[in-house]
């Protein structure tokens, strides 16, 4: 049997192509895109997706891989996995920033601690809550939904020199502030607490002068912290619920305005 350099072409287009958006998605998306996991490892995942799902992608245009329609498409598919990763990771990102916000309220901002899943290093808290919506979206399947996602988008924005719309663009941009409006949601109970006893320890100095508030107000302010932290820790999987179902419309929503 003889095969032309076109026909080979086209086969192995077939596959790397999807392995692009798969690929360049995995590599910046939470849980899957850690620093943690080996690089090969990373890319014998996204080979077993981009197989899994070869056979509900539509049919890809029959370009040379190395001419320049064939680079452009390369281009395109790692913009639209690179795109989706990136809004999904904000939606951690979020929670990052709540703990920031909570221990730094709470005089912890100087309890720092390496996080796996960024590569820096974050306060204690935002450990704390990375590590419970990590374990989160795995109980919620968020991982098969973030497969889903992916493989429906290759019907909505088939393979082509076309990538994502302006207007997809922008709107992944304004996403962006969802970091700062989730990360105040979260951390609002927090802070408003800490602010009452702030208010209090302020008061007292102005009551008793002679009262050390520094050697008093660092332990009570700790302990509150903690308490508040305890109190509202249930309703962390409903933010994460929240942000998660908005980030996931918003990567359909591209796809589809692409």
């Amino acid at each position: 049997m003889d095969f032309s350099s076109a026909q080979i072409s086209a086969w192995v287009g077939t596959f790397f192509w999807p392995f692009c958006r798969i690929a360049a998605l995995m590599s910046v998306s939470p849980i899957l895109g850690m620093r943690l996991i080996p690089r090969n490892i990373k890319v014998v995942l996204a080979i077993v997706i981009t197989i899994a799902v070869l056979p509900v992608i539509p049919e890809v245009p029959q370009v040379d891989v190395f001419s320049p329609d064939g680079v452009l498409i390369i281009f395109q598919q790692f913009l639209i996995g690179l795109s989706m990763g990136f809004a999904l990771q904000m939606v951690f990102a979020a929670f990052t920033m709540g703990g920031q916000l909570i221990a730094m309220s709470m005089m912890l901002g100087f309890a720092v601690m390496n996080d796996p899943v960024s590569g820096v290093s974050v306060p204690t808290v935002s450990q704390l809550f990375t590590i419970l919506i990590t374990l989160t979206f795995l109980a919620f399947n968020g991982h098969l939904i973030l497969i889903e996602v992916i493989a429906d988008s290759f019907r909505t924005l088939p393979v082509g020199t076309t990538g994502l719309s302006l207007s997809s663009v922008r709107d992944l941009v304004s996403w962006a502030s969802y970091i700062f409006v989730g990360a105040v949601l979260i951390a609002l109970p927090a802070i408003a607490s800490m602010l009452v006893v702030n208010l209090g320890f302020g008061i007292m100095t102005r009551a008793a002068p002679q009262l050390n508030v520094f050697v008093i107000g660092f332990p009570v302010i700790i302990t509150m912290g903690f308490v508040v932290i305890l109190l509202t820790l249930p309703s962390i999987s409903g933010h994460l619920t929240s942000l998660t179902e908005s980030a996931f419309e918003l990567m359909r929503g591209m796809v589809r305005g692409g």
